[in-house]
């Protein structure tokens, strides 16, 4: 009995190791690694050609219109970034200042739009911005213009605008953990030896906060140019970007290994954005 129970007890390591292992193991480095071997075949003649080769990506670098895209992307994911922690920072300085019951409802109310279903989002979002939306009615109304705008719809301006407003809560969270950590005796003393709000604030609290900037710009950037819904809905023709050429490889075009390869590129600059802020994080701490 004593060598059965022990048995049992020594089993049990080996599942959960065994468990731990297999489900990442099965459910993302398997289909990733077979995301990076389709890369490699073709389509012909409308079916796929499981014959190794290097097309897909010499397409790529070769076709003048996929780098292009990709920088336009990347530069946009970027202002994306810039943006959200710009508006994004005010609000985590304040729910970090503030105490008991208010901080926990600014909390919830920054929380509350996670919550909600993308799709919704993005058309309250055009129902505000487009060319009948609200901001138009009330700028027609007030007189301040004669004719609808443009600006902010079916183009590159609305993709910034609305990936900007989604995922904002994503940069506040990071930000305001990150100031929720710096030790309130550090203000105190800065306060104590002379140091105006505005000396306490550049000299302590941004650099002490710069991980948690690093962290949202890094969290930010990954979501956006991941995403194909977006410029799908808001962006129109002049609004096209890398993430709906991708989509675009899988579904009207049907043509799978370009998908694959394409994504296996968007893969490797997600995974050097990662590593780039992991470093500046480090550096910041």
């Amino acid at each position: 009995m004593l060598f059965i129970g022990a048995s049992r007890k020594s089993l049990w390591p080996r599942l959960l190791a065994g468990v731990s292992y297999g489900v990442p193991l099965l459910f993302i480095v398997l289909p990733l690694a077979s995301f990076l071997a389709y890369g490699f075949f073709h389509l012909e003649n409308g079916n796929v050609n499981y014959t190794p080769s290097l097309g897909n990506y010499i397409r790529f670098f070769t076709d003048a219109i996929f780098i292009p895209v990709l920088w336009q992307t990347s530069l946009l994911c970027f202002a994306v970034a810039a943006l959200t922690i710009l508006f994004g920072y005010p609000v985590a300085f304040l729910l970090a200042n503030l105490k008991g019951r208010r901080r926990h409802i600014l909390l919830l109310l920054v929380l509350v739009p996670l919550l909600m279903s993308y799709i919704i989002k993005i058309y309250a979002i055009r129902s505000i911005l487009g060319g009948n939306g609200l901001l138009n009615r009330f700028l027609l109304w007030i007189g301040l213009i004669d004719q609808p705008l443009t600006l902010f719809v079916f183009n590159l301006n609305a993709v910034l605008l609305t990936l900007t407003v989604l995922l904002i809560p994503f940069a506040i969270l990071p930000i305001f953990l990150s100031l929720e950590r710096i030790p309130r005796s550090l203000i105190d003393a800065s306060t104590d030896l002379g140091a105006s709000g505005m000396q306490t604030f550049r000299h302590i609290v941004l650099p002490l906060s710069l991980p948690g900037i690093v962290s949202a710009a890094t969290f930010v950037f990954v979501l956006a140019i991941g995403d194909f819904l977006t410029p799908q809905m808001v962006g129109g023709q002049s609004g096209f970007t890398f993430g709906r050429i991708i989509y675009s490889q899988f579904g009207t075009a049907f043509n799978w290994p370009f998908g694959a390869a394409l994504s296996t590129i968007l893969g490797i600059i997600v995974i050097a954005v990662i590593m780039v802020g992991n470093r500046l994080e480090h550096r910041h701490t």
